[in-house]
Parts: structure tokens; sequence; C-alpha cells
């Protein structure tokens, strides 16, 4: 990769973290436009200048009241759509273009305002996408309200009683061709709208999944705009009830509601209507011949929202790890050797770099992935809606959809495990509000769940492989993989053939052993799986039986190691770019990222014959700690070129600056109330208590 201009990327300060920066055998800069592209970067720069400037976005320094946080969190949103960053004119640019820019935003906002983001997220970006590709120029008008930031929206798909069986929701919305109206109704209180962000209290519009009935029959759930709210008053409409849901246990920001309808109406051309419509005389016509694929056309663009989720917990997985590898390099206690009087930095421990360094890689290797993938899926959204007929590109988007229903699990499952060590990676110290590891934790918690739970998400990518292994074993074709994600399978004899000989550490040490041994265990597995799942039927249980009772220690195997294993491919694509030291240190972190995932799925290449003796496993372990005591010098630069400015990070523990103890006097005394008696005194007091301060009397 030539050099490129980095002057626009501010110099680091100079301090006690320097006596690891001087270590590093690569220009931190030029690996930072590795992880980042140059333009985007500056984008986020731009934005995250205005926030700092923003006196609307200063950070508390305490835990404020959730009604509180819910008013700041919309008046920062409310701020933040008025500096114009996001502009009508976007609007006319290339889809691809204008969407990984909004996603660019949206990413420097989520890693700094998790709460806004969200509320920005649904209530504008996710709102504008679905209406670009479900809706049709009728609801250009309501488009053109989203852009120009007055109308807020919310996605009501989720009821009380059904989140991810998306085909039993019973909201209803009838045709009434008399007056050419939908009819929204909520049967009952199971059938509720709830978990909706934006709903609670703000937003006057609704992006309503509902089951569409017309001439007495249901053609499954299509989405409806829904104005909600008077947007003069805040207040409902007649026919629409709105609560707010309460606390939560993080995102106090977000105003999540229920919603619930009573013959309410709206207009026909409320109906998104790009993959099916009802003519004024109540004809239902769709550009699909299975009603199936409708639901499914109306859904993929929750793939959307999920590639956001998985470009926030690679952001919020780097703030964590920047945090606790800048405080280790910081941390001094005991000593190494024990004639040596000084006291070591905990970095240096193994048993730390154990702990941290694998998520390290996870970190950059993710940053890279989510990228790279980001790119692709949005070529071939682009693709999509330039497209006649939307069903030439079912096997692109099937893969694309089993990429995604493993790495939203995979991605949000290892930035919360991350954010946990990390946290007690950091000691007490890490327990502090002000260490940031409580407001991360509380931001990733609710991604395992939202926009499709990681266990119901992850088997959908598994049922996918296993079709395609059908193909390829008892058809005898090849799989159905355009992005190239499964295609190794066609070659599966061989691969299961393959047996492991090395003898030294060395031997698991490469890019092209892990790639190896990623293609036999993903084949073996969706082996395994398949056949367990045929002897199940053959026992009398029905596929979904079967389905079920092959998740544990298979299905859900699977889904994780090719999770893995997409990101490892599109990390060393991308790898291949760069050259000389850099390049070094990234092949480091890749070769980390992989061993250290194939160590802990080391009893399947047992169980599969692929390893017969004790090395395998001992040289696994040994490449894990080999390859960690070989990134130690660098794992300061390597986070700085991952990480985003201190404002961002906003954590006492891992400032730029290394500062660690000036940093922390400085937040102890600037709590409030530090050096003051508490009010409440007087109610602890216990009368009679002893002054010992005073000399005790002489008999």
């Amino acid at each position: 990769m030539a050099s490129v201009d980095v002057n626009f990327i501010s110099n680091l300060p100079p301090g006690p973290l320097d006596a690891y920066r001087k270590r590093a055998t690569f220009d931190w800069k030029q690996m930072k436009l590795f992880f980042e592209d140059a333009e985007l970067l500056k984008v986020k720069m731009q934005l995250w200048q205005c926030l700092e400037n923003d006196p609307i976005f200063e950070r508390s320094l305490v835990v404020q009241p959730t009604e509180d946080m819910k008013r700041i969190t919309a008046l920062q949103l409310h701020n933040f759509r008025r500096y114009k960053i996001l502009t009508p004119k976007m609007a006319k640019l290339p889809y691809k273009k204008k969407t990984r820019l909004l996603m660019t935003i949206n990413e420097a906002l989520a890693v700094t305002f998790p709460d806004v983001s969200v509320k920005h997220a649904l209530g504008v970006d996710l709102f504008k996408n679905t209406l670009t590709t479900l809706g049709t120029e009728r609801h250009q008008h309501i488009l053109d309200a989203a852009w120009n930031g007055t109308a807020l929206s919310c996605l009501a798909l989720t009821e009380v009683a059904h989140g991810s069986n998306t085909k039993k929701m019973r909201t209803t919305s009838t045709y009434d061709k008399n007056t050419q109206e939908f009819v929204i109704n909520t049967p009952d209180f199971q059938a509720a709208k709830c978990w909706v962000g934006n709903l609670g209290k703000s937003c006057t519009l609704a992006l309503l999944f509902a089951q569409l009935y017309t001439n007495e029959q249901c053609y499954g759930l299509h989405a409806f705009v829904v104005p909600i709210r008077d947007p003069v008053t805040l207040l409902p409409y007649p026919g629409v009830t709105i609560g707010d849901m309460g606390e939560k246990i993080g995102l106090h920001g977000i105003d999540n509601g229920f919603i619930m309808f009573k013959d309410y109406r709206i207009p026909r051309e409320n109906l998104l209507n790009r993959t099916a419509d009802v003519t004024p005389e109540g004809e239902y016509k769709s550009s699909f011949s299975e009603p199936g694929k409708i639901l499914a056309a109306a859904l993929e663009n929750l793939s959307a929202g999920r590639v956001g989720i998985m470009q926030e917990s690679s952001n919020n997985l780097i703030c964590a790890v920047t945090i606790a590898v800048r405080y280790a390099a910081l941390r001094k206690q005991f000593n190494c050797k024990p004639d040596d009087d000084n006291e070591t930095p905990i970095i240096e421990y193994q048993l730390h770099q154990w702990r941290l360094f694998p998520y390290v890689s996870a970190a950059a290797v993710f940053k890279i992935f989510i990228s790279a993938f980001t790119n692709e899926y949005l070529s071939i959204v682009e693709r999509s809606t330039a497209a006649t007929k939307i069903e030439d590109f079912t096997a692109v988007v099937s893969e694309v959809h089993a990429i995604v229903s493993s790495s939203k699990p995979l991605m949000t499952w290892t930035c919360r495990d991350a954010v946990q060590e990390c946290r007690e990676a950091c000691g007490g110290h890490g327990f502090l509000k002000s260490a940031r590891f409580g407001d991360i934790r509380g931001a990733v918690d609710p991604t395992v769940t939202y926009e499709g739970d990681n266990n119901v998400l992850g088997q959908q990518a598994s049922n996918w492989l296993l079709r395609q292994w059908e193909k390829v074993r008892h058809s005898e074709e090849d799989p159905c993989s355009p992005l190239g994600t499964c295609t190794f399978l066609k070659g599966y004899e061989e691969i299961l053939g393959r047996t492991f000989v090395g003898t030294v550490v060395q031997d698991v040490l490469s890019l092209s052993f892990i790639h190896t041994c990623y293609e036999w265990l993903i084949t073996y597995i969706v082996q395994e799986t398949y056949n367990k799942q045929q002897s199940l039927v053959s026992t009398g249980k029905c596929r979904t039986e079967a389905r079920n009772e092959s998740q544990v220690y298979w299905a859900s195997v699977l889904t994780r190691i090719y999770g893995e294993y997409n990101a490892f491919k599109f990390y060393c694509s991308q790898l291949a770019t760069t050259q000389g030291s850099m390049h070094t240190v990234l092949e480091q972190l890749g070769i980390l990222y992989g061993v250290s995932n194939l160590e802990k799925h080391c009893s399947y290449f047992y169980q599969g014959r692929f390893a017969r003796t004790p090395e395998f496993s001992l040289l696994l372990k040994e490449g894990v700690l080999r390859a960690c005591a070989g990134l130690k010098d660098n794992v300061v630069a390597i986070v700085d070129a991952l990480a985003p400015p201190d404002y961002v990070i906003n954590s006492v523990l891992g400032k730029t600056d290394g500062k660690l103890y000036e940093n922390l006097q400085a937040t102890f005394l600037q709590n409030p109330k530090a050096l003051t008696r508490p009010e409440w005194w007087q109610e602890i007091v216990v009368p009679g208590a002893p002054d010992f301060k005073k000399p005790k009397c002489k008999l």
C-alpha cells in the first residue's frame, strides 16, 4: 500500500505512553488509514468537533434520572439534525456513496453518544432506507420530510407475544375499498407493538409492519407509514394508544414505547408498495409469485440495521481494548524479576497479554471485515434497487443474509465479552463510571437481542449452510455461493481427508494454516449437523424438531465458526494491499485472531480425526502465547491506530497523554460533592457516639 498523506491526523501528546510507542515497528498514522477511509475519517472528525463544541453534548459526571436522560437525548438529536451534516443534497447522491456516508456519520455518533445514535438510526436512517427500497414515488413527500429534519419515525415490528416469529404477528391492516383506507387494529394486548425506540415520547410517524387483509384474505406482513402523533402537540391521534415502557438496564435515553390501534384509518397510499400494492378496488398485486418472498423482501431491510449494529460493536470493542491496553502499559504492579526494585507494567505479564491481546486482534479483524463487507452489501442493494426483478438476486441476497446472521451474533457477543474482560483487567479503577466500561456495556448489552435475537438469528445462517451441503453432497451441485463464502464445500472429500502433521509452533502460526483449519472445521461440522438432523428425521421427528434438537454443540457452533471464517477471510483479502513492517504486524494480528479462535474449537478437530496426537492442542496453545508476546511491543501503537480521539473514548483510564494518576486525581476532585458532608448526615449520626479524636478521660 502506497504511503498516503496523514497530516490531517493530529499528533499524540507526549507522555508516559511514549515508552511503548517508541518500540513500535510501524507508523501508527499509516496504519490508521488502513483501518479507515481517509475521506470518511475526515467526516467523522468534523462531526466529533461539532459535538465537542456543543454544550448540549457535554457529558454528565453523574448518573441522571431516566426522564432527564430521555429529554437530553431528544434535545441532542434535535441539535445533531441542525448541524446540516446530513443535507437534502445527499439524497441525490448515488445510493452506495450516499448510504456509506450516512453510515459513517451514524458510526461516529454511535461510538460517542449511543443513545442519540439509536434514536437517529431508527427514526431517520432506517426510515429513509426503507422508504427508498420499499416505497415508490408516492412516498417522496414523506422521504423529503425525513431528509429535511421535520419528521421523526420509529420501527414498529416486535409485538408483546412475538418477536422472532414475524409470521405470527397479529396487528392487522384491513383495506376498506369504500373509503380507500386501511383500518389498523390491535386485537389484544399480546399483539401490541412494543420495544419501539422513539415511540414512548417523541416520534410522530411509525413504520408499522402489520398483516395486510383485503377482500377477506390475508397476504402476510407488509410495511405501512402510519402517522401516530400530532406534530404540533405531540399528542396521539384518536384511535391510537401510546405508552412509555419505563426503566431499562441500559440506553436510558431511548424512549422505548408500546402502541395499540383501535379502528385507526390511514390512506391506501401509505402502504409501501414497491413489492406489492392494493388497487383502489381492493385487488392485491405483487411482483412476487410467492407471498413468503414479500415478507423476506420487506424484512431484508433489517439487514441494514444489523450491519449498523456490527459496525457499532466493532467500534465499542475498539474503545474497550484501547482503554485496557493503555491502562496496562501505565499501571505497574510487583516485579517480573526478583532482583529488580522497579515495578513492572502489567502489560508485560503473560496472563494479562492472554486476556487482552486476542480481543485487540478481534478489534482489528472486525474493523476491516465490517468495512469491506459493508461495501459489498451496499453494492448488492444498489443492484437490487436498480433491477426490474429482485428475484434475480435471490442467491446473493440469501448469502448476504447468512453472512449477517452469523456475523451479528459473533461481533456482538465478542464485544460483550471483551468489555467485561477489559473492565476486570483494569481492576477496581475499571469500575469507575469515568472509566466508561459501564456505559459501553450498557450500549452493547441490548445488541445481542434487538434486530434479531442472536441465538435465533444464527439458525438462519446454519440453515443456509446445510442447504448448500445438501446441494453438494446429495444433488452433486455446486454450492449456491455467489460471494464465495462456502464454495470450498465442493471439495469436501479432499478437505475431510486432511490431517494435522505439524511438529513445531511455527506450523500453526500462518494465515494459510488457519484458512485450512477453518475449511476443514466448517465442512466437518456441517456434515455432522446434517447427519444428526437426518438421523432424527429417520426416528420420526419432523424437520423442525430435527433442527431444534441439533443446535447445541452442532448448528450453533457451525454459525459461530462460519462468522469467524468470514471475518478472517475478508481481513486477509485486505491485508494483501499492505507491505513492509505494517504488513508484518497486521499479519500477526490476523494470526492471533485465528489461532485464539481455533484453540477454543479444539475438541472438534479431535472428534473428526483431523488431529490425532496431543501436539495439535499443545501447539495451538503455545501459538496463542507466542503470538501475544510478538505483539507486545506494538500493541499500544496498534490501539492508537484503531482508536478515536479522547473526546470519543471519554475514559479517565485511556487518555492519549498517558497521565493516568493525574487524570484520576482530577476526576476524583471534579465530583461535585467529593469533599462535602452529605446533606443527610444528621439522619445517620448516632446519639452519644464517642469522639475518638478527643483524649480519653483519666480516672
